[in-house]
């Protein structure tokens, strides 16, 4: 079944990252597809805030991973995909350790790695619409 989930602006971010939380269940890992622009760091930013992260948060654009601690005392990694141009860098990082804890994972940039992606990957799409409103949706 498609789900969707509406950002009017920046404003309208944590309502949308608290709805998203509460439909996605209990996925834990989280691939966001979006083209550069669209708000995948500041709609994780939201994310993690909502689950009670405290550090700041950043695009792990260099360090490919960033582990925060929730709210619960339980590891969320964030990872950023776009630098890496081979599938196997990913693996040598330790891919499949993190994908395989039990622990959210938070995905940009995942078509850089896609066929690692386990099957129970939830696929996010998030599309900019004329009026720079957000559009997140996928397949449940």
């Amino acid at each position: 079944m498609e789900q969707s989930v509406s950002i009017k602006n920046l404003a309208d971010i944590d309502r949308a990252a608290e709805e998203f939380l509460e439909k996605i269940g209990d996925h834990r890992l989280i691939a966001f597809f979006a083209p550069m622009g669209a708000g995948k760091t500041t709609f994780t930013t939201a994310l993690c805030k909502r689950l009670g992260v405290e550090d700041a948060i950043c695009s792990p654009t260099f360090t490919i991973v960033n582990e925060y601690m929730t709210k619960d005392d339980e590891p969320l990694y964030h990872f950023d995909f776009y630098r890496i141009s081979k599938p196997q860098e990913a693996i040598e990082i330790g891919l499949y350790d993190y994908l395989d804890s039990g622990n959210l994972c938070i995905m940009e940039w995942p078509e850089n790695i896609e066929e690692l992606l386990p099957e129970e990957t939830l696929r996010v799409h998030i599309q900019v619409n004329d009026d720079l409103s957000r559009t997140i949706s996928w397949e449940d």
